[in-house]
């Protein structure tokens, strides 16, 4: 079963992560996007790995419901309302449990997943987060390290892909040939639970 302090330990091993990864996220983002998609998701994992550290909510619901509203309120562009719906709308879906199994947080995230192409309007192949996130949530029934592969090889499958949604749709066919960064992204989310999952269960 996994509690609270496993879903912080996830939250912070992503704002880890995405601090590791953020000149390469902007990278990619720079002929595709504004350019601001590592620095923007660094100082917001960045701000929700601090209110974290503070408040110290007690149940995994919780936790991802306020790491949620923290990425709405400190991070610009699209990817601060994507993120935080993401993880608001699974941790709603987790409820007040105190404790959730693996089966009860892939049926959230399924939730949560639905919420932000709902949001976005994105579907899989549009060259988004949703390639990298479709996937992971279909794996999960498997296992968290099946989540990762599948999240991290639907980041990369986004290169020959053109951009139907957000600001790369604007450069249509010039959008082919690079990486999505917010499917990269997302990628590495999924990489931090799957990490935090096995430091748990040793």
């Amino acid at each position: 079963m996994l509690d609270a302090d496993f879903f912080r330990r996830w939250m912070t091993a992503t704002a880890a992560s995405v601090e590791r990864e953020a000149d390469r996220l902007t990278a990619l983002d720079s002929p595709i996007g504004d350019a601001d998609h590592g620095s923007n998701l660094h100082r917001g994992f960045t701000a929700v790995r601090s209110v974290l550290e503070k408040e110290a909510p007690d149940t995994p619901g919780a936790v991802l419901v306020l790491a949620g509203r923290q990425l709405i309120s400190t991070v610009g562009g699209a990817s601060g309302p994507l993120y935080g719906t993401l993880l608001r709308r699974t941790g709603k879906a987790l409820g007040d449990a105190a404790e959730v199994s693996d089966t009860d947080l892939a049926s959230a995230l399924r939730t949560g997943v639905e919420a932000v192409m709902a949001l976005g309007g994105a579907a899989p192949g549009d060259k988004t987060m949703i390639d990298a996130l479709v996937p992971a949530v279909d794996a999960l029934d498997r296992s968290f390290a099946a989540a990762r592969t599948a999240a991290e090889e639907g980041a990369l499958a986004t290169t020959p892909l053109q951009a139907r949604k957000g600001r790369a749709s604007y450069l249509g066919e010039r959008s082919i040939g690079h990486q999505d960064p917010g499917a990269t992204s997302a990628a590495l989310l999924v990489a931090a639970l799957a990490d935090t999952a096995e430091v748990s269960r040793g």
